[in-house]
């Protein structure tokens, strides 16, 4: 049974005093020990999916359909005590841009004291033990010393060591890293996502990886869920979905990205990601899909099974099941 499980679902805000659809039909699975990538254009729902996962909805946000399984807890339907327990818990979060998310004010071994004060209910000196010797395993140099710096005195690098620190205090069992990244060049990149990697693989954690770096993807991901306009419209193994794209969307997002080796350059996808008040009646990348035809602009296509282990919402693949 998978430890993450989103069935058809479903989330409204509050935009400009009219109610919006914003995910429509989203479908996601996240096993144990699994790092599954998350990719899509700007606006295509990827944090919000992430963010619905803890009910951390925008003001006005309501998930009006479907399931978001975790360990067999309907999140859609607990109550707030029973998500509230496993915010911070049995779910880590690490946001976009680890030195705006810290706390500027206190020293970053303080921060991650108070979390196993709290979570762990610890006394001061163990707690302080605790935080250095995560630090440590996430690789912080000298947290000693460093971990009694505020976020400024710290690189982004080292600002990220932190957050993911924070996110993994609890001993959670699902990590979802959204752009854990962001900021930091190529030899950081590499370095923060090794340590995803093997704190996956050591502590049998799930990760879902919310980027738009395909390349991070195919080194760092067992399998890969494609968004665009609210919805997951290709799934599958990351090899087979990178190498062999069926959707013309992940075919767009695959031929964008600039190939040295092949000598190729990337090619834009025409237009701007749709935005619906409403869920669509009809495939939502049809005006800018170069392969769309009459049936694209009249039925919305569904996730279906078109190789045992992928899965595509495309008119293209009509026997898919």
């Amino acid at each position: 049974m998978a430890l993450l499980d989103i069935q058809d679902l479903y989330l409204e805000i509050n935009h400009l005093g009219r109610r919006a659809s914003v995910l429509h039909g989203v479908n996601l699975r996240v096993d144990a020990g699994e790092i599954v990538g998350l990719v899509g254009e700007t606006g295509s729902g990827k944090t919000l999916t992430a963010l619905s996962t803890l009910r951390l909805l925008p003001p006005g946000g309501k998930l009006t359909r479907g399931k978001l399984l975790f360990a067999g807890v309907d999140l859609v339907t607990a109550t707030d005590a029973q998500v509230q327990a496993l915010r911070g818990r049995s779910i880590g979060l690490i946001f976009q841009q680890a030195r705006a998310a810290l706390n500027p004010t206190r020293p970053v071994l303080q921060q991650l004291a108070d979390r196993f004060i709290d979570l762990r209910k610890l006394p001061r000196k163990a707690g302080l033990e605790g935080a250095i010797a995560l630090l440590k395993q996430v690789g912080l140099p000298e947290p000693e010393v460093r971990g009694w710096q505020y976020p400024h005195q710290l690189s982004g690098g080292m600002c990220q060591r932190v957050m993911i620190a924070l996110a993994m205090a609890a001993g959670p069992k699902l990590l979802l890293a959204d752009e854990p990244t962001t900021g930091l060049d190529v030899t950081l990149q590499a370095q923060i996502l090794e340590l995803l990697t093997g704190l996956a693989k050591q502590e049998q954690l799930a990760v879902l990886l919310i980027t738009h770096d395909l390349a991070m993807v195919a080194e760092s991901c067992h399998r890969v869920a494609v968004m665009y306009a609210g919805e997951v419209v290709e799934e599958g193994l990351t090899a087979d979905v990178l190498y062999r794209p069926k959707h013309p969307y992940t075919v767009g997002l695959v031929n964008a990205v600039a190939s040295l080796e092949a000598g190729q350059r990337p090619i834009a996808i025409p237009g701007m990601v749709a935005r619906f008040q409403e869920p669509p009646h009809f495939c939502p990348f049809a005006a800018r899909c170069p392969q769309a035809f009459g049936r694209c602009h009249q039925a919305r296509p569904t996730l279906g099974t078109v190789e045992p282990t992928r899965q595509v919402a495309c008119h293209l693949y009509a026997n898919a099941k």
